[in-house]
């Protein structure tokens, strides 16, 4: 099937043996390959979520294929070749209110003054289609506390991206569930710090976060969402990476992300209690494995999919993110500030975080785990600064 078609460049996929195979034709074709052989070589190791003869689901992080948003998918991929920075992603926090104090909350220094409205939300969002975003990620706080989140999800702009939301389950249930998926949400991320019940509710802070998170799953996927389930691994809890993903299948749920615990935050003075590089390759190792199962949600181990093997660490290159007052971000996990969508557009902000000496060149990892860049930018906010804080 024809996925990608321009004049200079047409993209096919085809099944070989249950995998997927991409190859491409037209003038560009040979810029295209080192691109197609990376993707192949993963959809070659792992499952996607499901084949049909019509579509394919890889993944909840991947709009279906083929169709107008992968196309945008390779345009990106396309523009990354040739050093040309596309914002991929788009997170967009929608509100900062939360019913749980988690231990290890990125956003626990944020304090906004302000919360954006609906219309700032959605032009945020139009603005990062117009820079070429093929994923909107509706991010929190707890999203399900907007109670026009239903109307985000349905003016983004399907033809050009895939809606995702993240929440924790609180007050997702069956009617807001049925609303959220006739308004177009494409996948669910709901978050599981431990697969054991009253761990996780000590680590959320909250008596029944658990019973939210497992209840809030089941409503979406009897919606018929995507379901992701999403783990912040730590030292403390990768040991239990089978009971999260054997909990993952006993749901019925289609992926298990994985992301790695940043020192930011409530979790600022931790930066021992981080993972290192010998986690990240159990982490790769365990994703390749389940993902040689036929049956049960795939896995995508994010510290090995945004590692030197395969594409870097994406934020300010191919991720930016709007915090709940409008403040841009590289990622959700760097508390650095760039400007605001309240007071220019997305587009000066995003130019200008891409001339800064970070953010202008590729790096390996994660920018948050290096020291040196920690020291130079995170150690320096001064006591009592605005988080995010304003870069000078």
């Amino acid at each position: 099937m024809r996925v990608y078609d321009s004049p200079v460049l047409k993209v096919n996929a085809s099944t070989e043996n249950e995998k997927i195979v991409l190859d491409a034709e037209g003038p560009l074709s040979q810029l295209a390959k080192p691109f197609l052989k990376r993707i192949n070589n993963i959809f070659a190791e792992e499952k996607p979520i499901s084949i049909n003869e019509n579509e394919i689901i890889f993944s909840t992080w991947i709009p279906p294929i083929p169709g107008p948003v992968f196309s945008r998918v390779v345009s990106a991929e396309i523009a990354a070749i040739r050093k040309k920075r596309v914002p991929d992603q788009l997170s967009i926090g929608i509100t900062a209110r939360c019913p749980n104090r988690c231990i290890h909350c990125g956003a626990a220094d944020i304090k906004p003054e302000k919360e954006l409205t609906l219309d700032e939300i959605c032009s945020a969002v139009d603005q990062s289609l117009d820079l070429g975003a093929y994923l909107i990620s509706f991010d929190g706080g707890e999203t399900m506390l907007r109670n026009d989140l239903v109307e985000m999800v349905a003016r983004v702009d399907k033809s050009r991206a895939v809606a995702t939301c993240f929440t924790s389950g609180f007050k997702l249930s069956e009617e807001r569930a049925r609303e959220l998926k006739a308004a177009g949400l494409y996948a669910s991320r709901i978050s599981l710090d431990s697969p054991f019940e009253a761990e996780h509710d000590r680590i959320r802070g909250r008596s029944g976060a658990y019973t939210d998170a497992v209840a809030g799953i089941r409503n979406a996927s009897a919606a018929g969402i995507l379901t992701d389930m999403f783990v912040v691994v730590s030292p403390h809890n990768i040991d239990d990476l089978e009971e999260f993903y054997n909990l993952a299948a006993d749901l019925g749920m289609h992926e298990l992300s994985i992301y790695e615990i940043i020192a930011v935050g409530r979790w600022l003075d931790h930066e021992d209690e981080v993972i290192g590089e010998k986690d990240v390759s159990r982490l790769e190792k365990f994703q390749k494995a389940m993902n040689c199962k036929p049956e049960g949600p795939r896995v995508t181990a994010f510290p090995y999919f945004m590692g030197p093997s395969l594409f870097g660490c994406f934020a300010g290159r191919r991720w930016v993110h709007v915090a709940s007052d409008g403040e841009v971000m590289p990622c959700a996990y760097t508390p650095l500030s760039f400007g605001n969508i309240c007071e220019e557009p997305l587009e000066a902000i995003w130019k200008r975080m891409g001339k800064h000496g970070e953010y202008k060149k590729d790096t390996a990892y994660c920018r948050m785990r290096n020291p040196d860049f920690r020291k130079e930018y995170i150690h320096t906010i001064p006591q009592g600064a605005k988080i995010p804080y304003r870069l000078k």
